[in-house]
């Protein structure tokens, strides 16, 4: 899973330990586990799907990228993004208005992508081990794809029915239940992969069988698409084939994500600064670091088992044609394509000892349906974890940004969204495990793709580094970009299903961004200096008071003043209030503008910077007098923009149609017509 999979909505500035209980790292590792180690699951069967039996080959350059390229990076986005935010957290600060936003929600999308699938793909795993246990009390054809098809789909969509139904009543991700099923998953993967391994000990012909499969050449590789042709051969035609289908296994990377997103629950030492928690980002750093080396020993020892001591007609439809009667080349009348037995569940076909040898006098249907259960219940808390991912994703960014309906905020109707999401995706790819895995490692890759960059970038920022350590980094940037972009070409429906989230995000974003721009959208002044605070009150005593929004440059201030008066008839003893607005950056929503208020040659200026709208803040400073003085006038001169120019400008860049719309923030914003400040428009 990914950005903020277990991330709090709020930030380091919500208290020192961001108001999140913390427990100690190596507890907190097992919360990322629960999605990063079950990918054991469906891994090994994916990885033999694409690679054959290079998969062991393809697997240690996975392992390679995992312990030399993902875990430097993420180390650095740790210390950079201790909030618990990501990589998408570093580019929200990176890059500023509407380009820095379309960024956000576009990786947004990939991290909706990553979130639905790791639901809908551990559901279908689940569903998988469930179907092949020998406990099942619901007799189908095992040798029948299509048999098959109706039960794995409505188990499958059960079990996410089930998940939503869980997250309607209130669900809460304890840190203890992931440690136990973590723990009790891993020792059962131990016992598995650990048996194999001793027994191709024992049995070294099994190893050499293998390799002289390895030595025939591709014809001997199962290979169902070889881009270097069927005559490839040879330790160089391995190594260029293991570079180029190593992208193919990258679920194996999916856990770096989570990992920063969880730092928030990290306990780190109460002498840490709430900017700068050291210990904290060292604990992360220690979680990051040994997840990997687990998760690296696993996948080397289960690739390998799974390649040797499992038959590729039981782990590849390709394979299974290949070994059918009649080979590759049969009549199109034989029945319906054989699904095999370890296809998806390749560790669990080991553990029911429905392996052609006698590995371990463990395996077995008891043992079997042990591991299954333990299987099954990881999973599913893997997809309970992308759920909270989603719904603490959504708050984070969305309503912040004013992208977002007001409903986005309430958890039942999000979740009831979410459930209809995944059937849906379910459905269209009909519950299979590997169908779904080009769609998740699209939404992985590209998130750990935008944290190469990220990091670049904040790196390449810093005076006084490395420079050959950035060097690094824009090397593994290029790894991760080619690693994507093979996944994309090779795998188009990932993304074409985040292209999806990705439109969605996109269009919602701008149709509540247009539907809420007419709110206040204000969270009061930062005022900055004691004098600004004393004027600041004796503005809002006054009897009466005139807001005049002022230009700088064009005239002087006393000038400016002069003619308001003679154009709009003020009193000479009614005082003119100059402001002057500073934009900072349009696109942000909710806004906390610094305030300064100064006198020069006995005229007030009022200097607000850093707003997001004219508009607003103008509405914002009467407004705020209004709640101790009398309502204040504002005058305006009259516009030669047209209306469609000044709505277009009000929405992009929050300085169009200024009179109309603090007319109507004010009247919104106010109820009671009596504590309005009045709006004047006047001059020629």
């Amino acid at each position: 899973m990914s950005e903020s999979q277990t991330a709090p909505a709020g930030s380091e500035a919500s208290g020192k330990h961001g108001g999140h209980h913390q427990s100690f790292w190596l507890w907190v590792m097992c919360l990322t586990g629960v999605d990063y180690f079950s990918t054991l699951g469906y891994q090994p069967s994916i990885a033999f799907e694409n690679a054959g039996l290079l998969a062991p080959f393809a697997t240690i350059v996975l392992v390679a990228v995992t312990l030399f390229g993902a875990l430097p990076i993420y180390s650095y986005v740790a210390s950079q993004s201790f909030s618990g935010q990501g990589s998408i957290g570093m580019f929200a600060r990176l890059m500023s208005g509407w380009t820095g936003k379309i960024v956000v929600l576009t990786l947004l999308g990939f991290a909706a992508t990553d979130f639905v699938i790791t639901k809908t793909l551990s559901a279908a795993d689940a569903a998988e081990h469930l179907l092949h246990n020998p406990m099942w009390p619901w007799d189908f054809d095992k040798s029948s794809i299509t048999s098959q098809l109706t039960q794995r789909l409505t188990l499958t969509m059960g079990l996410l029915v089930f998940l939503g139904g869980m997250f309607l009543r209130g669900f809460r991700e304890v840190i203890g239940l992931a440690v136990v099923i973590v723990a009790v998953y891993l020792t059962l993967n131990a016992i598995v992969i650990g048996a194999g391994l001793l027994y191709l000990f024992e049995h070294p012909d099994k190893f050499t069988q293998w390799m002289d499969h390895i030595r025939q050449g591709a014809s001997g590789w199962y290979l169902h698409e070889n881009p270097l042709g069927s005559g490839a051969s040879g330790f160089l035609a391995i190594l260029a084939l293991s570079f180029l289908l190593f992208p193919k296994l990258a679920l194996g990377l999916s856990g770096f994500e989570t990992g920063v997103a969880v730092m928030p629950l990290i306990k780190g030492s109460d002498d840490d600064p709430a900017n700068n928690p050291q210990t904290r980002i060292r604990n992360t750093r220690k979680l990051l670091t040994l997840a990997a080396l687990i998760m690296s020993v696993y996948l080397m020892g289960s690739s390998m088992v799974v390649s040797t001591l499992i038959p590729p007609e039981e782990l590849t439809e390709h394979a299974a044609v290949s070994a059918a009667p009649g080979g590759p080349g049969a009549s199109p009348e034989v029945a319906e394509p054989v699904k095999p037995k370890a296809k998806d569940r390749a560790l669990a076909y080991l553990a029911h000892g429905e392996a052609p040898d006698k590995i371990s006098s463990l395996f077995g249907p008891t043992f079997g349906t042990m591991y299954d259960l333990a299987t099954v219940v990881i999973l599913w808390f893997a997809g309970a974890s992308a759920m909270a991912g989603l719904l603490n994703l959504v708050p984070q960014y969305l309503p912040r940004y004013g992208m977002a309906p007001e409903w986005a905020n309430a958890t039942r109707p999000l979740v009831l969204l979410l459930t209809g999401i995944n059937l849906l995706v379910t459905w269209i790819f009909k519950a299979d495990v590997s169908s779904q895995g080009g769609a998740y490692a699209t939404g992985v890759l590209v998130l750990m793709t935008s944290a190469g960059f990220a990091t670049v970038l904040q790196y390449g920022r810093t005076e006084g580094r490395n420079r050959w350590r950035w060097y690094g980094y824009i090397f593994i940037t290029i790894v991760f970009l080619y690693t994507t972009a093979d996944i994309v070409i090779t795998k188009p429906e990932g993304i074409r299903i985040a292209a999806f989230f990705i439109f969605t995000i996109l269009a919602t974003s701008l149709i509540s961004r247009i539907a809420r721009s007419r709110e206040l959208r204000f969270a009061g002044f930062e005022i900055t200096d004691p004098e600004s605070s004393l004027l600041w009150g004796t503005i809002k005593m006054q009897e009466k008071t005139c807001l005049v929004p002022h230009r700088p440059g064009r005239r002087s201030l006393k000038q400016k003043a002069e003619s308001i008066r003679r154009e709009h008839r003020i009193r000479r003893y009614d005082d003119i209030i100059l402001v002057e607005v500073q934009l900072q950056d349009a696109s942000e929503f909710v806004q906390k503008p610094q305030l300064e208020i100064t006198q020069e040659d006995g005229q007030f200026l009022m200097k607000i910077s850093g707003a997001a709208s004219i508009a607003h803040t103008l509405a914002a400073v009467a407004l705020e007098i209004s709640k101790e003085g009398k309502p204040p006038e504002i005058h305006f001169g009259w516009t030669e923009e047209t209306p469609w120019s000044g709505t277009l400008g009000f929405l992009l860049f929050g300085e169009g149609n200024v009179p109309w719309m603090v007319r109507d923030l004010i009247r919104r914003a106010q109820p009671d017509p009596s504590k309005r400040p009045l709006i004047i428009i006047g001059g020629s």
